[in-house]
């Protein structure tokens, strides 16, 4: 693809002389921003992929992964059996939830009140590791809840609650919401403040009982191995019978993820602003380097080179400090990613200041995740532009003069 003449040509023009030290200079300053902007690109990259794939992990331990709700209709037996066919790895579990209120000590909270079956261990596999109390012997007259409201309220294990409902008993007063009182018997933190400040978990029954519902109207909550099909499954649930409503964790989540989606677009557009900013330092420097090189491509036009050849050896020149410079990139930004936790922890503790705060991001250390697709894309890009600012100086070539170059050199 180059000649020998055109590398050697490439390779002279790398190393300028002392008197062109600025041109040095200009070189080190675009491998530099080239460098810079691939390697802040893959970091950034990875932390948002790290973000998308640990709130996933948090999500579908919190959520599950689809949802039937009756909708006014029976869920008959012949139903979950054609939904047992679709996959027989289903893990299905009962489940009711709606919302009430907490009252304790003249304080009182809205919060959202779930029933959970405790012969199903899906549901209660995520809180159980995230517990203070074990989840599995929750009983009639149990409560768990998060440690965000625990603070609030001023509540420890063993303390007793009362839970008001929004459904109502008939009295010689008039309707009075329902109400009934419970102990404490666990704390769960899941990270998400806002899940840990307004969950109850109480005993299936418990939660029927405090709705007025009956068996029937409960929902059922489907866990799957792969979380990533439910949307193709609850497609294909929901054509089983449409009376009911099914929805799927991806549809509780879908501006979330979508607004996720977007700041990675958005912050993957500003940041190769970087490297088109670095093409620039190339470009400037390969146009200076032609223009003080005009005696010696006028000698080589004469010797016979032709303008094709010259064009690729100036390009050659600028192309490889792009190609070093995105390798170098890759590399530093690979390792920084790898590490940037250690990184976190040091600059934290060197500046006294709190740069990840787990309460606002819901994770308790930076996520990262290296996606080789992700390098793969920068890669490529980055060269696609190295390349572009390379040929744009080297078009200049074909328009010189031999004659005056040499007449007025």
């Amino acid at each position: 693809m180059f000649t020998r003449a055109e590398r050697l040509i490439s390779i002279r023009n790398l190393r300028p002389k002392k008197k062109e030290g600025f041109l040095k200079v200009i070189s080190i300053f675009s491998f530099l921003g080239i460098m810079l902007g691939v390697a802040i690109l893959i970091v950034v990259m990875s932390v948002m992929n790290g973000f998308k794939t640990e709130l996933t992990k948090k999500i579908l331990g919190l959520n599950p992964h689809i949802v039937i709700q009756p909708n006014g209709f029976k869920i008959e037996e012949n139903f979950l059996k054609k939904i047992r066919q679709i996959n027989s790895n289903f893990k299905i579990s009962k489940t009711y939830s709606g919302e009430g209120i907490i009252l304790n000590n003249q304080n009182a909270k809205g919060i959202i009140i779930k029933g959970v079956d405790k012969k199903n261990k899906e549901s209660l596999n995520f809180l159980k590791n995230i517990s203070q109390g074990d989840f599995t012997e929750i009983s009639s007259g149990d409560a768990f809840i998060g440690v965000e409201l625990a603070y609030d309220l001023d509540l420890k294990i063993g303390d007793k609650i009362s839970l008001m409902s929004t459904a109502l008993i008939a009295t010689p007063l008039g309707g009075l919401p329902k109400q009934d009182i419970f102990i404490v018997k666990g704390l769960f933190n899941t990270g998400f403040y806002e899940f840990d400040k307004n969950f109850v978990y109480l005993e299936l029954k418990d939660t029927l009982t405090m709705f007025d519902k009956d068996e029937f109207e409960q929902n059922f909550e489907i866990y799957l191995k792969q979380p990533i099909q439910a949307d193709m499954y609850k497609n294909k649930i929901q054509n089983l019978n449409p009376n009911y409503f099914v929805y799927s964790w991806s549809d509780l989540n879908k501006s979330f993820f979508s607004a996720l989606k977007v700041e990675r677009n958005v912050m993957f557009i500003i940041l190769t602003l970087i490297l088109i900013i670095a093409a620039f330092n190339i470009i400037s420097g390969l146009t200076i380097l032609i223009k003080n090189k005009t005696k010696e491509i006028a000698i080589l036009k004469t010797l016979g080179l032709s303008n094709n050849s010259i064009k690729k050896s100036f390009f050659l020149t600028g192309f490889t400090i792009g190609f070093f410079a995105t390798l170098a990139g890759i590399f530093f930004g690979v390792l920084f990613a790898l590490n940037i936790e250690k990184v976190r922890v040091f600059l934290s503790s060197f500046l006294n200041l709190e740069i990840f705060p787990s309460d606002v991001y819901f994770l308790e250390t930076l996520p990262s995740e290296i996606n080789f697709s992700s390098i793969a894309m920068i890669f490529l890009f980055s060269i696609l532009i190295s390349a572009i600012a390379s040929i744009i100086p080297s078009i200049k070539i074909s328009k010189m003069k031999t004659f005056r170059a040499l007449r007025y050199e």
